[in-house]
């Protein structure tokens, strides 16, 4: 039961995150000066392709599927190797960003006064650490 309630929460949140990268992609602003690394305060953001913002939302909404799937709610056939790769890369993925690249993301970051960075040292970065642990519980029981 616990096991598809987790599963289940991430595909909430995997569902959440592409809709509002959905919503950017038609225009929406709602938090995107938050969601966008800049290097000071006072610095514009960098424009983001609506190609890139299309990727992202369909990978997160892919990842939603993919745990819809895990939490039995509803079931579909993938390939073994499909299910395999996305239950270890994903959790691995957002561990990875949870730690980040050292400059502007993740809890080792240099740069932490922008509204970026605060956003991620308040939210994103402690939100991927616990996708990646809950993934990982799930992985391994």
């Amino acid at each position: 039961m616990m096991y598809t309630i987790l599963a289940f929460v991430l595909f909430l949140i995997f569902t959440a995150l592409g809709a509002i990268h959905v919503y950017w992609l038609f225009g929406g602003t709602w938090a995107l000066r938050k969601a966008i690394p800049t290097k000071d305060k006072d610095a514009a953001m960098m424009p983001i392709p609506r190609s890139a913002t299309l990727v992202v939302a369909v990978v997160l909404l892919a990842f939603g599927q993919l745990y819809l799937l895990k939490s039995g709610v509803f079931t579909f056939s993938l390939p073994d190797w499909v299910t395999t790769f996305g239950y270890w890369g994903i959790p691995t993925l957002f561990i990875l960003r949870a730690i980040g690249e050292f400059k502007y993301v993740g809890f080792f970051k240099k740069i932490k006064t922008t509204e970026f960075a605060i956003a991620d040292s308040k939210v994103f970065s402690p939100l991927c650490l616990c996708i990646g642990i809950v993934g990982m519980i799930l992985q391994f029981f």
